[in-house]
């Protein structure tokens, strides 16, 4: 389960032209710009980086952390190279995700263990994440207060420790062959939910906000990173995939719609569904097998349904927040991330 696995390059800015105002759109330019000269020079390692940042994605992360500080009050500027770190520790997870399932291809190109090597993929990973770090760590120069900082950081390096966890869970969770979808909301609230908390939390911190604000986009982004991978478990079988879309049925993933499919369906769907994610059969036709179970039983539109739900847990934890463009541009993110034109 890739975090934010369908992100392209090439239609990113598309997405997002009509919901994105023109004070966080010129900050994203500074932003892309940064990561592409990140890492300079003619090193294994910068052409690793290099290769994994860009071209960049949506950038969905900086824009949570830019948005939360203007609707906190802030000053975005204060922020900008937290946003910068942000995409650098998303970026970090995919590598890392890519070479655990053994996906090749990562926004239409090949992925950066594909294109370098596992070892370099790995270094280059990891020198993202302590890139995040040195983000977090420059606001300081851009004017954000220090114990601000100090309190970024803190938040950051549990986000990092939650999305661990939710991997190792991850793990755990398919190899028990349990169709739980208790154990996959607490993965997906530890996993991908905790970059997106991250990104929110950082922003209001570090621009200002107070305890209450600061909470209330916790809150936001932890409903909005569920809902997001909801939404992105069901693209494997709707034909809109990023990655590969054989890559769940490969790994014997169990996401929300198979679950659903799994308890809602006969002895015979549950027997498919399980065959399906045992490895045995050509992953492709696999996946196909696994799409009809899912169409037949009304998972689908049921696991839609679940995600809708999330996002409008997202949208309401922002009624703490006073009412801005920035805060109703959140809520539009939301609405997005769930129709997937994120």
């Amino acid at each position: 389960m890739s975090v934010q696995a369908t992100e392209e390059a090439p239609s990113g800015d598309a997405g997002l032209a009509g919901l994105v105002g023109p004070d966080v759109l010129g900050l994203l330019g500074q932003v892309r710009s940064r990561l592409a000269g990140r890492w300079g020079g003619s090193s294994l390692l910068a052409a690793t980086c290099g290769h994994a940042l860009t071209p960049a994605g949506k950038l969905f992360r900086p824009i949570l952390l830019l948005e939360s500080a203007l609707a906190v009050g802030g000053d975005p500027h204060r922020v900008l190279p937290a946003a910068v770190g942000a995409e650098s520790g998303h970026v970090a997870s995919l590598v890392h995700d890519d070479i655990i399932d053994g996906d090749d291809t990562r926004r239409g190109r090949a992925a950066a263990h594909a294109a370098y090597g596992v070892e370099s993929a790995i270094v280059a990973g990891d020198a993202l994440i302590f890139d995040l770090f040195a983000g977090l760590a420059e606001c300081h120069s851009a004017g954000a207060p220090a114990d601000r900082v100090v309190a970024a950081l803190g938040v950051v390096s549990r986000c990092g420790i939650d999305l661990c966890r939710g991997q190792s869970l991850e793990a755990e969770f398919c190899a028990s062959g349990r169709f739980d979808h208790d154990t996959y909301l607490r993965m997906v609230r530890l996993k991908t939910a905790a970059l997106f908390r991250a990104a929110c939390e950082c922003g209001a911190l570090l621009a200002g906000g107070d305890a209450r604000q600061v909470l209330a986009l916790g809150r936001y982004a932890q409903h909005l990173g569920v809902a997001f991978q909801i939404r992105d478990d069901l693209l494997p079988y709707q034909g809109s995939a990023g990655k590969p879309d054989t890559s769940d049925v490969r790994n014997g993933r169990i996401t929300l719609p198979v679950i659903v499919a799994h308890r809602t369906g006969d002895a015979a769907d549950r027997a498919a569904i399980e065959t399906a994610l045992s490895g045995v059969d050509d992953p492709r036709a696999a996946r196909v097998d696994l799409a009809a179970v899912l169409a037949r039983t009304g998972a689908v539109r049921a696991t839609a349904r679940w995600a809708r739900h999330y996002a409008g847990l997202a949208v309401a934890a922002l009624a703490a927040l006073p009412d801005t463009a920035s805060r109703e541009r959140l809520r539009g993110y939301a609405a997005a991330a769930v129709d997937r034109d994120l």
